[in-house]
């Protein structure tokens, strides 16, 4: 199985195509003639069943009868058959019945980003983690109290995954993706965490997710979307929480990991990183819970004032709120209402509305021109009853369905 951890560079490709095709097109055109090209060393087939080169992401829109588009693809290889290989795709010339043109944009070095990330965090440790002799008892304290919380650090299964130490007493678990993740959350008192340690889903995961009630907290990166896709696909999620986009979740405080476990949605309703003609097929059916459920697994109240469906405080209850009511809400980062209006003058309230805008929620079907338009506005997420014509949708977007 491919891991991204090996990555070392990643190849851009830019694809113009005199015609409409679909992207298994896309793909069976790289295979098919690239097969035997540079011999059985640099066959495309065996680099990725070895690891060697990462999953093919083609990404494609088509307008007046022409195709174009991005592939990107990872290697692990050398800078020599990083080189080759990509020069190879560029003798590409047809994708199923249509002239194609694909061009080498460039290829980015991983390690680079990963050293400037590394120097950053450096800088930090050197600024902050050092100790500056003072002598501070709640300091003291802390590093105790810490110290047999990391004591209580488990490992499960026949791939010793790292996980709390209430994983398999507790009615509900978090999947989180490293023993960094367990361990900041055992440092806030979350002991129901267990880890994937990657994109190849340990079976034991698999198995405690039909056991018990699973939420994912993953990070706010291109890793963590493919991990949630991979979990999707092979396990029975129940709720979805997102870190902060950019951030990991090794990094998150109590307060944002508190914050992203209440606004978590149901798996069911989400329809991210899949084609959306297949979201439904695809995606696991679960019953949604009355109540969500804390990291302990004791049920989260409505908050006081009147009940969740008249003071709405997460996405969940705004999701419910506006259900079969015709009217659209936008919400601030804290999830408190911005603006609301009619559905159908989604359109019309763009143009007046102000402030830091975190998502929109609201009862209509979504089309590709008012995704575009929201797309202009920075949003998180869009959780609508239905998206319907969606070719291209903008990356940083979450699309969640309202069931």
């Amino acid at each position: 199985m491919y891991s991204p951890d090996t990555t070392k560079y990643l190849i851009h490709l830019t694809l113009q195509i005199e015609g409409v095709v679909d992207k298994p097109d896309v793909v069976g055109a790289i295979f098919g003639q690239t097969e035997g090209l540079l011999g059985e060393d640099l066959d495309l087939r065996d680099l990725q069943r070895t690891g060697r080169v990462g999953r093919i992401d083609v990404q494609i829109t088509t307008k007046r009868g022409e195709t174009k588009g991005e592939i990107l693809i990872s290697s692990s290889l050398d800078r020599a058959e990083t080189a080759l290989l990509a020069s190879s795709l560029e003798t590409i010339d047809r994708v199923g019945p249509c002239t194609a043109h694909v061009m080498v944009d460039r290829i980015e070095d991983i390690r680079v980003t990963k050293r400037r990330r590394i120097v950053e965090r450096a800088k930090e440790i050197l600024l902050e983690n050092f100790d500056e002799g003072s002598i501070n008892s709640d300091e003291l304290l802390d590093e105790v109290r810490e110290a047999i919380r990391m004591e209580k650090l488990e490992y499960l299964g026949e791939e010793r995954v790292h996980a709390g130490p209430h994983v398999m007493a507790s009615d509900a678990i978090i999947i989180v993706e490293g023993r960094a993740d367990v361990t900041n959350l055992l440092r806030h008192g979350i002991k129901n965490a267990v880890a994937v340690e990657g994109t190849n889903i340990p079976q034991i995961i698999i198995d405690l997710c039909t056991q018990k009630t699973a939420t994912t907290l993953l990070d706010g990166d291109r890793g963590g979307d493919l991990i949630l896709r991979e979990l999707l696909q092979v396990a029975e999620i129940d709720f979805v929480a997102y870190c902060p986009r950019g951030k990991s979740v090794e990094e998150m405080s109590r307060k944002e990991i508190v914050k992203a476990l209440r606004n978590k949605v149901p798996a069911v309703g989400l329809i991210e990183h899949i084609p959306l003609e297949e979201a439904t097929e695809r995606l696991p059916v679960h019953a949604t819970p009355a109540a969500a459920r804390s990291p302990g697994g004791e049920d989260v109240q409505p908050p006081p004032g009147g009940g969740g469906k008249k003071s709405p405080s997460t996405l969940g209850e705004h999701m419910a709120d506006v259900r079969n009511k015709k009217i659209a809400r936008f919400l601030s980062p804290d999830y408190t209402v911005l603006l609301e209006s009619s559905a159908a003058d989604v359109e019309s309230a763009l143009q007046n509305l102000n402030g830091d805008v975190e998502g929109l929620v609201v009862d209509r079907v979504i089309d590709q021109r008012l995704l575009d338009q929201l797309g202009g506005k920075d949003l998180e997420f869009v959780a609508a009853t239905d998206f319907k014509g969606i070719i291209k949708r903008p990356l940083s977007i979450r699309l969640i369905k309202i069931v």
